[in-house]
């Protein structure tokens, strides 16, 4: 009896309602985790951008590979000349430490007097906000539209869900316009970023640009300079150049694709190609200048 009343609430209609909702609910959770897993390995691991440098990597790539392609051609048109070691030595390492100081005042002066640009363009678009602020507010209305953030004017030969879609996003426009209006110093900064490019976070200090090339153009020209201070003769030393500048000219154009997540092998190629040709030509002018001379 007591078996005939426990099979009966087991196959009430409540019981069997319930595990089918027990069974749903375990299929999608399974079909869930499933999905989830499928996302991981169609979807590589986050990265993360460049904030903290990406200012400077110009001044970074500039710097050291000014140091290896200008040094090399250098020492390569020299020795092409007829010129002996020491003073093959002594010629790559005034043109490292003139290239290097060169480079640290092109780099700073460039910095710093881009920046005084900025600084005065910032303060004229604050005179503008200030005394020109209806026509300040059209040209952010520009700027948005070239963001994305369309008008009602873009409205024309839409489907209906494109509509309704670009609705919301010019009601979006509209809160984002009231609130910019409203506010002077939070409209001064966007337009700093949309029509100038710049952020705060972003700007350039000419100090750590000029350092950063000095630095970076002093190590790429150690490759070059540095056989000759080991050798007998300048094609000895010319030879070693030649393949320790190409092996470090290969690294970075292969390290420089780490942030431009570029094809590693085109960026380190194309370097190797210039560098040669470059090499070539100062080889065969210092050649030519020596029989012309000597």
């Amino acid at each position: 009896m007591n078996t005939s009343i426990d099979m009966e609430s087991a196959l009430s209609p409540q019981s069997i309602s319930s595990i089918d909702s027990l069974a749903e609910g375990i299929h999608t959770t399974d079909a869930s985790s499933i999905n989830d897993n499928q996302d991981q390995l169609q979807h590589p691991a986050h990265q993360e951008h460049l904030i903290k440098s990406r200012q400077y990597y110009r001044d970074m790539i500039l710097g050291v590979n000014d140091g290896l392609v200008s040094t090399f051609l250098l020492v390569a048109g020299v020795v092409g000349g007829g010129m002996h070691v020491s003073s093959t030595l002594l010629t790559a390492i005034s043109g490292a430490i003139a290239g290097s100081i060169s480079m640290f005042a092109g780099e700073y002066i460039a910095t710093k007097s881009q920046n005084e640009v900025l600084e005065g363009e910032i303060k004229l678009e604050h005179e503008h906000i200030k005394r020109y602020h209806a026509e300040e507010m059209q040209e952010l209305a520009r700027l948005l539209t070239l963001i994305g953030i369309q008008s009602h004017e873009h409205l024309c030969d839409l489907d209906t869900t494109e509509i309704e879609h670009n609705t919301k996003t010019i009601k979006l426009r509209r809160r984002i316009t009231q609130y910019y209006a409203s506010n002077p110093e939070a409209l001064l900064k966007i337009m700093i970023a949309l029509e100038f490019g710049v952020i705060d976070d972003e700007a350039r200090s000419p100090i750590v640009a000029g350092g950063t090339s000095f630095i970076l153009f002093i190590l790429g020209a150690l490759p070059t300079a540095l056989p000759f201070a080991f050798v007998d003769t300048t094609t000895t030393g010319l030879i070693i150049s030649a393949v320790l500048c190409g092996v470090c000219l290969f690294v970075v154009g292969a390290i420089k694709t780490w942030a431009t997540r570029g094809k590693w092998y085109c960026a380190a190629i194309e370097n190797l190609l210039i560098t040669a040709a470059g090499g070539g030509i100062s080889y065969s002018i210092g050649l030519g200048f020596d029989k012309l001379v000597g």
